[in-house]
């Protein structure tokens, strides 16, 4: 599952390059290649509809700070949701070590 979302977001990554910041536009790709790879993984449909949706929340408008591309925000978001599903710790209070 893992290797299969990493070369979507890799190519997702790609397509949004030079752009400001994440808008709804250019997330629809790049959810559309997510929630693929989820179920092509066989993550429950309902699993996958929620986390696209806190994924989504979460990076419609973010500002991208000067150092990442929206897509690597995008990644972020959705390495830190993905960590939230799969039981790990609240990436808020992680970061915070």
């Amino acid at each position: 599952m893992l290797d299969s979302l990493t070369q979507r977001l890799s190519k997702v990554v790609k397509t949004i390059r030079g752009q400001a910041r994440l808008t709804e536009s250019n997330m629809q790709e790049m959810l559309r290649e997510i929630r693929i790879a989820l179920l092509e993984a066989d993550v429950a449909i309902p699993v996958v509809r929620d986390l696209i949706a806190r994924i989504k929340e979460k990076a419609l408008g973010t500002e991208v700070q000067t150092s990442l591309t929206p897509g690597q925000a995008l990644v972020g978001i959705v390495h830190d949701e993905l960590t939230q599903v799969i039981g790990g710790s609240d990436p808020e209070s992680a970061r915070e070590i």
